[in-house]
């Protein structure tokens, strides 16, 4: 019996103590958002501390997430030149904020992060590497693949542009 009351405890606490890890209650923000490219309208609560405005469309660049943000048009297909990804590779794209973000399904795994960077922007066509963070040396990491939607920030709308999707070695 106390060792049941030990697991149960043990349990209780790592629960508490996952579900609390890395929360700073006084600046945290939601974890939905859409695809503006940079926060606007600060607030600020001292000289040297800002705090972003919490807003459910609000989704950084580079930051991945599971769904595709609300408000999101889909890029049409031959629109899109996915020619370079591996095979199996998403290609899916849309655009927010009035063309000026990209949102772009990525694959990702174990321990490694997808990233995306408008490497190339002209008058035809934007060039986005993909690509995905190593995992730290001897570090272990699971074997799934994941697909986040990564947000990455144009200098343009979009409009007519074809997007080019490419891959780079992790960083």
């Amino acid at each position: 019996m106390r060792y049941s009351a030990k697991v149960v405890g043990t349990g209780a606490f790592l629960l508490m103590a996952t579900a609390c890890a890395g929360q700073d209650m006084s600046t945290s923000q939601p974890a939905a958002g859409g695809g503006s490219p940079a926060p606007t309208g600060s607030v600020s609560t001292s000289p040297t501390e800002s705090v972003l405005p919490t807003s459910p469309s609000a989704n950084p660049p580079g930051k991945p997430r599971l769904t595709v943000p609300e408000g999101s048009t889909p890029v049409p297909p031959d629109k899109v030149d996915a020619s370079a990804l591996p095979n199996g590779y998403p290609h899916e794209v849309w655009t927010a904020n009035g063309g000026t973000i990209l949102n772009i399904r990525a694959q990702e795994g174990g321990c490694g992060h997808a990233l995306g960077e408008a490497a190339e922007q002209t008058g035809d066509r934007v060039v986005v590497n993909l690509s995905e963070t190593k995992a730290q040396t001897g570090q272990m990491c699971t074997m799934d693949i994941r697909y986040p939607v990564i947000s990455v920030a144009l200098a343009a709308p979009l409009d007519q542009r074809t997007v080019v999707l490419k891959t780079t070695p992790p960083k």
